[in-house]
């Protein structure tokens, strides 16, 4: 029953209110992947359009219950539409309309239409009050164009919340119904379609289009448009360890927008019986594009196209597997002409108007039965020994620089079984690495950020205190799974301020140097990833990123002291001196599995700390409430090796004990919460125990340190601190 979430004023007058109590979380059955679509409840299959019409309706209350807030069980008759005002131009006629309820207290709205000068019936084009450009260009194309007062701007939905007291809404399913009760007056006009209405909005804009078209089925096309956690983004994936509106997140900043009783389920996103893609399926099968932008930090490409997946399956049942598509978009949040015009070429393409093509195009997803074909022949992994429990001898600092053939015995180290997931490593030509340009003046006071590249074609950040004196000790920053801004991330808050919190930034006030970059598949490097299997189908994305840190390592090692060739002039621009004896890497999730292969390969390392880095292989099975090793071998394609042991994990050759020896005797942090729905904490401690005991029986005592706090999966200040703390402590013994 413990809650892993504040609970300030408001929450705790919302439960006192309606006599809310937090769940029984072991009641709740673990679904860490989204909950199936095309199966009830109690666990019997949906096989036909018939049987989708009663899973609808479970989905609907599912919706209602932890997502949205009922609808009022009324509607209220429109009893008056008055024009107040009029005009005429250039083929368009704009009319102000004055909406009259019959409700207690009355009520009345004001919407605008856009009607041109086109033969009817005409499809109607709907948005909210602030995307009125958005209705220009519809009229411009042949639509009645409806612009209706739900949006931050104008707010008009609030003035029926008096109407309805006892109705537990929140505010943006709120104006999706206002959405409705404007639309009871449209399809009563003359010049009006009423088979051919869309709807479309923009950020909280989009969430309320889509839960519009999700409830009323007079809607038949709909484009919400970076719609985000809630959205077209399930909160699966939409937490903490993607740097993006989590749970805690989007119900501290804008308590009003969902239904509170989402708030109980920080951190426990997992238990949630119903996800944001059970929206998308109550659209079906009326047409759907979902709008994303690749490098948007309100939205996850990876979790969109998930929810686009589970609900495509809905709209094949029904017969439109046309009708559901997903649109990537360049750049970040914003919109320009050019995307309303493709949303416009949508609902032509759903009303039968035009015939614009939306082929489908996935960035994510991994068939690993293609990847196993075209990865032949794959060798046999090497025997399952494991260094830690099986007393395999120490391997030092000086050998695991070496290549592996001087490793012996090769087949049975815990080196050769690292090596083996991660893949056959193509050749790779000496790269020294070198400066960008000037240091960018976007940093913060006291801090430099120096554009930098190394390796193959990666570039980052150097981040340092701008007033350098000795050889700075070094961090390489690594990111979760922060699909749209990588190491960068959004939503990293510190709630005292309400101010952003970027760690690479306290680094460099505190005296490191920081060095932060996108790792494949994320930020500026998304598209790199989405082909990397068809270009190395013997490697592995994880050998990859871990490749990247060492050839972070060896340009921070090559410069420290000295500038590098094409480095900024002038002793004030020129970069610090590094201590090459002091380089740690810090990660978390992701990056906190990333940091330790790193290390373990790489004794030029001096340390590593890790938050939420890793579950045990051997135990992370089909059945473990954390999705199992599928999240490696198939949701993210990390390792694709590693699914050639799907159900017999007992078997793989190596597991995090023998990562952690590797390590060893050199300084590491393990932080693992112990409300982490990605690991069993009680099994990761195990795990870190027997990799220091195994250490200690040699004679060897690694420094070792492993922290379990009452806390779930998330990397704010507070962590912060921990991590600053440890390398602040490990820093200076270094």
């Amino acid at each position: 029953m413990r809650t892993l979430y504040s609970q300030p004023e408001w929450f705790r007058a919302w439960m006192k209110s309606r006599g809310e109590a937090p769940p029984d979380y072991d009641a709740l059955q673990p679904i860490p992947d989204l909950p199936p679509l095309l199966q009830f409840q109690d666990g019997s299959l949906v096989r036909s359009p018939a049987d989708w019409d009663k899973r609808r309706a479970e989905l609907r209350g599912l919706l209602d219950e932890f997502f949205w807030g009922p609808e009022p069980d009324s509607r209220p008759q429109l009893t008056r539409a008055e024009t107040v005002a009029e005009e005429r131009e250039s083929g368009v006629t704009r009319r102000q309309i004055a909406l009259s309820y019959a409700t207690t207290p009355a009520v009345t709205i004001t919407i605008e239409t856009l009607t041109p000068d086109h033969p009817g019936p005409l499809a109607v084009f709907m948005t909210q009050a602030g995307h009125r450009l958005w209705a220009v260009l519809a009229a411009a194309r042949g639509y009645l164009a409806c612009i209706y007062p739900g949006a931050d701007m104008d707010d008009q939905s609030a003035r029926f919340a008096q109407v309805y007291p006892d109705c537990d809404w929140a505010t943006i399913p709120r104006r999706a119904w206002l959405a409705a009760r404007v639309l009871d007056y449209l399809v009563t006009l003359d010049e009006v379609n009423p088979e051919q209405v869309a709807i479309t909005g923009h950020s909280r804009n989009g969430k309320q289009s889509l839960i519009a078209a999700a409830r009323d089925r007079r809607i038949t096309a709909v484009a919400p448009s970076s719609s985000g956690a809630g959205g077209a983004l399930p909160f699966r994936f939409s937490s903490e360890r993607e740097f993006l509106e989590s749970v805690e997140w989007i119900t501290w900043r804008f308590p009003d927008w969902l239904n509170p009783r989402l708030r109980f389920f920080t951190g426990r996103e997992h238990l949630l019986p119903v996800d944001a893609h059970a929206c998308l399926a109550l659209v079906a099968p009326r047409h759907c594009l979902l709008s994303t932008a690749l490098n948007d930090g309100c939205e996850s490409t990876f979790g969109v196209e998930r929810a686009y997946v589970a609900a495509r399956a809905v709209y094949g049942l029904l017969g439109a597997p046309e009708a559901l598509r997903v649109r990537w978009r360049p750049g970040g949040h914003d919109t320009c002409a050019e995307d309303i015009h493709s949303y416009l070429e949508w609902f032509d393409k759903a009303f039968g108007r035009a015939d614009a093509q939306f082929p489908e195009r996935l960035l994510h997803h991994f068939d690993w039965q293609d990847w196993r074909e075209r990865a032949q022949p794959v060798p046999a992994p090497p025997p399952a020994a494991s260094a830690a429990s099986q007393g395999a001898r120490c391997v030092h600092r000086a050998e695991l620089s070496r290549p592996p053939r001087e490793v012996a015995p090769a087949r049975r180290s815990a080196r050769a079984a690292i090596e083996w997931a991660l893949g056959e490593e193509p050749p790779c030509a000496a790269e020294p690495g070198g400066y960008g340009g000037e240091p960018a003046c976007d940093a913060p006071a006291g801090v430099v950020r120096l554009p930098v590249h190394f390796g193959e074609y990666v570039l980052g950040d150097l981040y340092y205190p701008q007033a350098a004196g000795a050889p700075l000790p070094a961090v390489i920053w690594l990111h979760p799974y922060s699909f749209p801004s990588g190491y960068r991330g959004s939503y990293v808050m510190d709630h005292d301020t309400g101010e952003p919190y970027r760690i690479f930034v306290d680094l460099a006030r505190r005296g490191y140097a920081c060095l932060a970059f996108d790792q494949l598949g994320f930020g500026a490097r998304l598209a790199e990833g989405a082909a990397f299997h068809h270009r190395y189908p013997r490697w592995s994305k994880l050998g990859k990123m871990v490749r990247d840190v060492r050839a972070a390592v060896h340009f921070l090692s090559r410069n420290a002291g000295r500038p590098a060739c094409g480095a900024p002039t002038g002793a004030a621009d020129a970069p610090p001196a590094l201590d090459p004896q002091r380089m740690f890497c810090l990660g978390y999730s992701l990056g906190g599995t990333v940091a330790l292969y790193a290390a373990a390969l790489d004794a030029r390392i001096a340390g590593v700390a890790s938050f939420c880095g890793f579950a045990p292989m051997r135990a992370d099975t089909d059945d473990a409430p954390t999705g199992g090793l599928r999240r490696w071998w198939e949701w993210y394609g990390l390792l694709p090796r590693l699914g050639l042991f799907h159900g017999r994990e007992q078997q793989l050759p190596y597991d995090f004990d023998d990562v952690l020896s590797l390590v060893a005797p050199r300084p590491c942090l393990i932080v693992s919460p112990a409300y982490d729905r990605d690991a069993d904490s009680d099994k990761v401690t195990a795990c870190v125990t027997r990799a220091r005991e195994a250490w200690e029986r040699r004679g060897a005592a690694p420094a070792l340190t492993h922290l379990s706090p009452e806390d779930y999966n998330r990397f704010q200040p507070e962590q912060f601190r921990v991590a600053i703390d440890w390398l602040t402590r490990v820093a200076a013994s270094g």
